[in-house]
């Protein structure tokens, strides 16, 4: 423990060196941070203040939403504030905090998808059966579930970098901390550490993506049964979920589900998990959904809903 605390923060290096750029970044996080919220709030308050809350895929994409805001807000406003700074330091205390607050809300975020694929699944491959198979009391458990699994995909991770020692360098090639860039300035040999860390993180992120490549897969194939209508509404609402996991998964996988090293490029790919995708997510989901639209304009705008039923 002792060797752990020969140094009390790191240095973060950030995403570039150039004054300009940083100020560019800066104005454009900023942005896309507000955005973020304000859209994830939208859809969070309009499904709770309506009687979509009670339907099991907007139950699900309002703790997506919530997730969404959770997860980003223990990485960007960091971000935001450092590219005001020259030196962006973090305590010890503040990155391991890190640490644990990302990979948890993550997998959360990274298990709710996988409800909300099961929600489709059963909606479309059992549609006579879906309403006892998504009970209110199965979505609970559901979401259960995915705290669950986030603790166990988040507190290993945790662990592993609690116990590495550092003793000097501390700057981090990065602009947040991860278990990767921890175990590149960690005073030991960190090789079999990483192998195990792979193997736990990016096998995770790997086999969760096969289940739900997989599963959209016989929904589209159970598709070509339906109706004109039924397949057109049923695409809109899966094509949407299909956008958000490869956006999601597939700069996570890179980055990941490799040997244990770190690439300058790795800072852009985290940006699409971190907050290219939570900023989109509330676009992806309501411009081809009629009902979310419906429900939001019932909410914020209750006098011209008012007036458009009249008419």
């Amino acid at each position: 423990m002792k060797s752990q605390r020969n140094i009390s923060e790191f240095i973060l290096l950030g995403l570039s060196y150039d004054q300009n750029m940083q100020i560019f970044c800066f104005v454009l996080f900023l942005f896309c941070y507000v955005a973020l919220l304000a859209g994830n709030l939208l859809i969070l308050f309009s499904i709770r203040c309506s009687p979509l809350f009670h339907q099991p895929m907007y139950y699900f994409l309002s703790h997506l939403s919530t997730m969404d805001i959770c997860y980003t807000s223990t990485v960007t406003p960091r971000l935001i504030a450092d590219l005001l700074v020259e030196r962006k330091t973090i305590s010890y205390s503040n990155c391991m905090l890190q640490v644990l607050t990302m990979h948890f809300f993550g997998g959360t975020e990274v298990f709710i998808l996988t409800a909300m694929a099961f929600d489709r699944y059963a909606a479309i491959c059992k549609p006579l059966h879906y309403v006892i198979i998504m009970n209110r009391t199965r979505c609970h458990l559901l979401v259960l579930a995915a705290w669950a699994g986030a603790a166990v995909h988040a507190f290993p991770l945790f662990s592993t970098a609690i116990s590495l020692p550092f003793c000097g360098p501390n700057e981090i090639n990065h602009y947040f901390c991860d278990i990767f860039p921890l175990l590149k300035v960690a005073c030991t040999d960190t090789h079999i550490i990483g192998v195990l860390v792979v193997a736990f993180s990016g096998m995770f992120g790997l086999v969760v993506f096969i289940v739900l490549f997989v599963s959209y897969g016989i929904i589209l194939f159970t598709l070509r049964n339906l109706s004109a209508e039924g397949r057109r509404k049923s695409l809109s609402t899966c094509g949407s979920h299909i956008t958000v996991v490869i956006l999601f998964f597939g700069p996570a996988i890179f980055i990941y589900l490799r040997p244990p090293t770190t690439f300058p490029e790795d800072k852009i790919f985290a940006l699409f998990y971190t907050i290219v995708v939570p900023m989109f997510n509330p676009l992806i989901y309501t411009l081809r959904n009629s009902e979310m639209k419906k429900a939001m304009r019932k909410f914020w705008c209750p006098s011209l809903f008012s007036n458009e039923a009249r008419s």
